[in-house]
């Protein structure tokens, strides 16, 4: 779409509703509110290296809503995709989903994609536009995205 901040890390748009990325900055949160974002979902830690120190506090001075989920990178867990599966799915506000490299968040969107009737092929396809997580070392995240593929 015309106007969006594809320069920010990771960007992608997943659909009218939902936009995702790796880390943002304190510049991007007014470029976000411009393209209709109203919520922003944080699956970073917060001391993630990189990660935008007052995430929350900007976000809200800014009028957007912010739910921060941290999720470590060499552990995630169904409780945390659980607790981003609730979020996400409580309403239809315009949403930003984020983390450092959009890895954790493509991997989340991997499975509820899947979840919701996307078929393998096509979710697979989306998440690997961010990258492929039973070609690294973090097999953490190879089980994870498996747990989703049936």
């Amino acid at each position: 779409m015309a106007g969006e901040p594809a320069d920010i890390t990771g960007w992608q748009r997943l659909d009218a509703r939902t936009t995702t990325s790796g880390r943002i900055a304190a510049e991007d949160i007014a470029r976000l509110s411009a393209i209709g974002v109203r919520h922003v979902i944080n699956l970073a830690l917060a001391d993630s290296k990189g990660g935008m120190a007052d995430e929350d506090r900007l976000i809200a001075a800014a009028g957007l809503r912010y739910t921060h989920i941290p999720v470590p990178f060499d552990a995630p867990e169904e409780s945390h995709y659980e607790a981003f599966r609730a979020v996400y799915s409580a309403d239809n506000e315009t949403v930003h989903v984020h983390c450092i490299a959009n890895w954790r968040v493509s991997a989340f969107f991997y499975r509820y994609n899947r979840e919701h009737g996307m078929p393998q092929s096509e979710a697979r396809a989306l998440m690997e536009q961010q990258w492929v997580p039973e070609a690294t070392e973090y097999k953490a995240w190879a089980k994870f995205v498996a747990r989703g593929a049936g």
